[in-house]
């Protein structure tokens, strides 16, 4: 990065958050803090909902997957729009109806005090752990390539969040969310462009589609029913459809978004926005992902993409052993170009074969690396994908595009941040503090949200430091809501549609089901047994409903 991507990085920050400190200034009153007054139209909750879930993970993380695994990612998200249907059609009109801040409110007028401080206690946990994950994972991987001290990154990325977080409230994250999809999307499609006019210098579109499918980088829909795999057209059905149901009915950081519009149909046009554009969306980001693999396969790759690790083995006794592997690398891909070249002119099953073996050639070499790092330090990250993106902007797009497209993974971290930090707020404010803490006849709400989202925006500052990566990000902030997500969603569905059954009985089915979950988790992190995450959604909804009846019908 230049002097020029650093003014239009900063300049393009310090705009969107200057922009929702002005327009929400002044606000002096918990509805207007809390929900915006309800005045948002239709777009600004749709843009705003959109931004919340697109956090900085989507735009470092899913071209990675892309890169990696292709577009089989897509699938995850192919229970959403039934869920938003439903989240329309059942959720919103009762929220409306009994006027609620938090989603929360509603368990204890229909079950009692103790399921809404468990509803609301789950989400906290899983929601302020999401929080530092979405500010440190760009902040991990930005002061990696930029240079920079990693505890000063996040400071920087929290510290603006807070700014107009903590002076706007809702329509403060609302308005500024505009403004960074805006910034988002128009970075994503210039970079878009960019990467297919390097492509088409040495092949056509179809030819890179040709090459792609080939190396079954564009196989969208997997039909195995083989519950191990994480992403299948049944996970993303089911377990994806439990999971979008969750977030969006139940979670507040999404609730809180929609519960700011003008009316109901205001808040339901909304959420069809992303019915429609969600899937498009994320297929077109993994979609790039897949072409910055071929435009690799054409212009020479790293054989790891995160400097900062390949940096330690210089000086190490392994660095000959490395310097001869990178050698390997350069030939393997050489190679691998030389075939892709002949198959895109002549795409017969021969030449795709040979492409094949070259490509697999190239990646027994990087994994070769990865073991290597691990005989440098055995705690050293080796896994790069979130890193491929970064170092494609940051080697061939030009200057001031770069700041702006670093600018892109800040906004998003800022959007989500200010989403979940705003709705941690919101829930600790309404749930707790009012419910449980408030003396009578106490006036400082707004006060007191404010300070409870200057402590939310610290302690979600404090997890993104001390947090550790363990996958890909995109997965890990799936992971997370997935532990959680299933349980609240069959508090709610329990409240909605069993009548018969009451508060005793939904808050220990509740209880053992997040506790199953936990178990489940962890059995597969261990390996005792394997079981695709978004299961885990469908586990612990399904666990709360069975058991909720259950209980019921036996409580004495």
């Amino acid at each position: 990065m230049n002097t020029l991507d650093i003014v239009v990085l900063f300049g393009t920050l310090l705009a969107i958050v200057s922009y929702g400190v002005y327009k929400t200034r002044g606000y002096n009153n918990i509805q207007g803090y809390l929900l915006g007054n309800n005045s948002m139209s239709w777009g600004t909750i749709g843009l705003s909902v959109m931004a919340t879930q697109a956090s900085a993970i989507t735009f470092i993380s899913t071209p990675g997957q892309g890169y990696e695994s292709g577009m089989g990612f897509v699938q995850n998200y192919f229970g959403l729009p039934i869920a938003l249907i439903i989240v329309s059609a059942v959720f919103i009109p009762i929220f409306y109806k009994l006027k609620v801040y938090t989603a929360y409110e509603y368990l204890e007028s229909r079950f009692d005090l103790k399921t809404r401080m468990l509803g609301a206690f789950l989400f906290l946990i899983q929601r302020g752990l999401a929080a530092g994950i979405t500010i440190y994972a760009p902040a991990i991987i930005l002061s990696s390539i930029l240079e920079w001290d990693l505890t000063m990154t996040i400071l920087i990325t929290g510290g603006l969040v807070i700014v107009y977080t903590v002076s706007g409230g809702t329509k403060a994250v609302s308005i500024t969310q505009k403004q960074q999809m805006t910034v988002i999307m128009i970075g994503m499609f210039v970079t878009f462009g960019i990467i297919m006019a390097y492509i088409t210098d040495y092949i056509s579109f179809s030819g890179a589609l040709n090459i792609a499918g080939s190396l079954d980088k564009l196989n969208a829909v997997d039909v195995d029913f083989n519950m191990e795999k994480r992403y299948t057209i049944w996970s993303g059905l089911t377990g994806g459809l439990f999971l979008a149901l969750s977030y969006f009915g139940t979670d507040q950081s999404q609730v809180q978004r929609y519960l700011g519009g003008k009316n109901i149909t205001e808040s339901r046009m909304g959420l069809m926005f992303n019915a429609v554009l969600k899937i498009p969306m994320q297929f077109f980001i993994l979609f790039t992902g897949v072409m910055v693999y071929i435009f690799f396969m054409f212009y020479t790759p790293p054989v790891h993409f995160k400097d900062a690790s390949v940096k330690q083995i210089q000086g190490s006794a392994y660095e000959q052993e490395y310097a001869m592997l990178d050698a390997q690398y350069a030939e393997a891909t050489s190679e691998r170009k030389q075939a892709a070249l002949a198959y895109a002119e002549n795409p017969t099953e021969l030449g795709a074969a040979k492409m094949k073996a070259a490509d697999d050639q190239s990646i027994a070499i990087r994994e070769e690396v990865k073991e290597l790092l691990l005989k440098v330090d055995p705690d050293i990250e080796t896994k790069d994908a979130d890193y491929v993106f970064l170092t494609f902007i940051l080697n061939y797009l030009p200057h001031g595009l770069i700041g702006l497209l670093i600018a892109v993974i800040f906004s998003a971290a800022m959007s989500s941040s200010s989403s979940e930090i705003n709705s941690l707020s919101s829930t600790t404010t309404v749930d707790i503090y009012t419910r449980l803490l408030k003396k009578e006849g106490a006036t400082n709400d707004v006060f007191i949200s404010k300070g409870l989202t200057l402590l939310w925006g610290a302690i979600a500052i404090s997890f993104a430091i001390l947090a550790k990566n363990s996958e890909n990000l995109i997965e890990a902030v799936n992971i997370v809501g997935s532990v959680f997500y299933g349980t609240i969603l069959g508090i709610f569905l329990v409240a909605f549609f069993l009548k018969s059954v009451k508060g005793n009985a939904v808050f220990w089915a509740a209880v053992i089901a997040q506790t199953t979950v936990i178990v489940f988790h962890f059995m597969t992190v261990y390996e005792v047994i394997s079981l695709g995450y978004l299961w885990y959604n469908a586990i612990g909804c399904l666990v709360t409903m069975i058991l909720s009846i259950f209980f019921q019908l036996f409580k004495k």
